[in-house]
């Protein structure tokens, strides 16, 4: 199952932060990198909450590498108010961060196992350390196939890495686009596509994350492969404020998101995701 690890004894502690690196990945997104000397331990899957003086906070979860905890990543989308104002941020600039926060992806279970990675847009993000995990520790998993969707090529999320990836010889990686122009050679459609002629076997672990509306839909596809709930795991975030379970804003049924999750075992998160405006 994800792995919950404990939080600091004082969960609310901000602990300010220089930016040590800031780049532009899209037009609407932008990754942030600190530099931690003493190192920042996380599990591939955990956030953690970012504060902007006089503005607020927001959880987002780490896309760095877990193998290198002295360098802090962060990839984030302009969407609301804090991270508006995160956007106009340059290096040298400080932030709060508190955490590592939630449950990780239960990469330790899936040794032995082939892995199917699943994700659509800035869904990559939360994904990338496991996927550098997967790789890092090649030999302790079976086939790795990591399957990306994004709305056109210009919204394609760590473009160079991802073509890193492709042009190894021990993993499997597809790119898939909603609509392109001819300079686009790839297929066109949803990621649920590129499932299509894929070898799958219901022994497999799959990594979800995307929008909910693309989880549903691969949840779906991989339930007509055999591939059983119980072997698909998703990443959500869902209004979490406080990162400790406390406030009730990313309740979800009788789980906290912050705190349970964001990883979960589809099978068991799956019937609360279906009731309507939950």
């Amino acid at each position: 199952m994800a792995t919950s690890l404990p939080v600091a004894a004082n969960a609310y502690a901000l602990e300010p932060m220089t930016i040590a690196r800031a780049s532009r990945d899209l037009d609407d997104v932008f990754t942030f990198e600190f530099d931690v000397p003493g190192g920042f331990a996380f599990r591939p899957g955990q956030f953690n909450m970012l504060y902007v003086h006089g503005v607020g906070e927001v959880p987002i979860s780490i896309s760095g590498d877990p193998a290198t905890p002295q360098r802090l990543v962060h990839t984030i989308r302009a969407v609301g108010t804090v991270t508006r104002v995160m956007d106009k941020l340059k290096a040298g600039d400080v932030l709060g961060v508190r955490g590592p926060y939630g449950a990780a992806w239960p990469l330790d279970e899936l040794r032995g196992k082939d892995v199917l990675v699943m994700t659509g847009g800035l869904g990559l993000a939360p994904l990338r350390p496991a996927i550098l995990h997967l790789l890092a520790h090649r030999g302790d998993y079976g086939r790795i196939t990591i399957l990306y969707g994004a709305r056109s090529p210009a919204d394609i999320l760590y473009r160079d890495e991802l073509a890193r990836w492709r042009g190894r010889f021990d993993c499997r990686v597809e790119a898939i686009v909603d609509r392109a122009g001819r300079d686009w050679y790839g297929p066109i459609g949803v990621v649920t596509r590129l499932l299509d002629g894929l070898p799958l076997d219901p022994d497999d672990g799959v990594l979800l994350c995307g929008p909910e509306i693309m989880m549903r839909f691969a949840v779906r596809a991989l339930d007509e492969r055999g591939v059983p709930r119980t072997n698909i795991w998703v990443s959500l975030e869902r209004s979490m404020k406080c990162g400790v379970g406390l406030c009730g804003h990313c309740q979800l049924g009788g789980s906290f998101v912050c705190k349970d999750g964001p990883v979960y075992r589809f099978d068991r998160i799956a019937p609360a995701l279906q009731v309507r405006e939950l």
